[in-house]
């Protein structure tokens, strides 16, 4: 099984009871079409700063992190394709995690 690294993008930053309920949504949601292939629900994340050699990049903007098993990229589409967290907008990023 691979790794991947589910980064969350372009989230809106609503309330703290639509954030409740958006939480409260993903979970349900996680235990049901994910199950044991979630290694890690990851948690919300708020830029706090950068470090760089010479000129910084830009930073990306990143509202959220998940940690997901899968046997493929492919499937690892598949199991993210109902995620609640589209519906809202948001932009889902899916990156390998390599062995090192």
């Amino acid at each position: 099984m691979a790794r991947f690294l589910i980064t969350y993008h372009n989230m809106p930053h609503p309330s703290p009871d639509v954030v409740a309920a958006n939480r409260a949504a993903f979970h349900a949601w996680a235990d049901e079409a994910l199950g044991d292939a979630l290694v890690d629900p990851g948690a919300p994340v708020y830029l706090a700063g950068q470090l760089a050699s010479g000129a910084a990049a830009a930073p990306a903007e990143i509202s959220g992190f998940s940690i997901l098993e899968a046997k493929s990229l492919a499937e690892a589409r598949d199991l993210l394709a109902g995620h609640p967290y589209l519906a809202r907008g948001a932009t889902i990023q899916i990156d390998w995690c390599l062995d090192v």
